[in-house]
């Protein structure tokens, strides 16, 4: 893969501006992010709307239930063509699990539709020592991240979202598994509400595999030159 089809495009935004901003991407970006907000707003439209436009689609949902409701979710969630899909890792190995084999029931009932990539989130990028504390985790992030993915491994997923500041970890327990990493802002750009971050030409050299980039794209004056910028920035 080059740089380009490495980076995850963020729409954290309404669909009338997706749409716009997916189709300046047009012919830059292989891969939007579909988030709670424009899923919540538009459900699986929001998904075939950029599927149509030839879009790879990553639904990031962060899917946390029981186990019986995870799978259910993973199902309808892969009916709508995602090519990943994202659940918090803290909900367990039983409900990743299931996570999985709700997907693969979904890809056996359609025929052609293809398994999406299903990825859990260890530690949110915008989380540091102090508010892991808070909610009761006394290890460092780093720590907390080495053991959830080593849970999402056993239950087989296809990979972790974790801080690019993990990757170079996690190459070692998750060997060929996807690594997404947000928390990733181009050189000189704010980190706004991101504690743990780097640029991209660092996380893909310490093992991240994709990259998921909001503002810094979708905000900019020109959102495919600014895109174009930091696939000449990755080299």
């Amino acid at each position: 893969m080059g740089a380009a089809d490495r980076i995850i495009v963020a729409l954290d935004c309404g669909m009338d501006r997706a749409i716009e901003l997916a189709d300046m991407l047009a012919g830059h970006a292989t891969w939007l992010k579909v988030g709670m907000t424009l899923f919540y707003q538009e459900g699986p439209e929001a998904v075939k709307a950029f599927k149509d436009r030839g879009f790879k689609v990553f639904v990031d949902l962060k899917l946390h239930d029981i186990p019986h409701q995870v799978r259910g979710a993973a199902k309808a969630v892969a009916l709508t063509g995602a090519d990943m899909l994202t659940l918090h890792a803290g909900g367990g190995k039983a409900m990743m699990e299931a996570a999985v084999e709700g997907a693969r029931e979904a890809v056996e009932q359609v025929p052609g539709l293809e398994m999406p990539s299903i990825l859990a989130v260890t530690v949110l990028t915008s989380m540091d020592d102090a508010t892991l504390a808070s909610v009761g985790v006394n290890d460092a992030p780093a720590d907390q991240v080495r053991r959830l993915a080593s849970l999402a491994a056993e239950a087989g997923v296809a990979g972790v979202v974790a801080s690019p500041m993990e990757s170079a970890m996690l190459k070692g327990i998750l060997g060929d598994r996807l690594i997404v990493t947000p928390g990733v802002r181009p050189a000189g750009s704010e980190k706004g509400d991101q504690s743990r971050v780097t640029t991209p030409a660092d996380a893909f050299a310490n093992g991240s595999t994709h990259v998921v980039i909001g503002r810094p794209i979708t905000q900019a004056p020109d959102p495919a030159a600014a895109f174009d910028a930091i696939v000449a920035e990755i080299g």
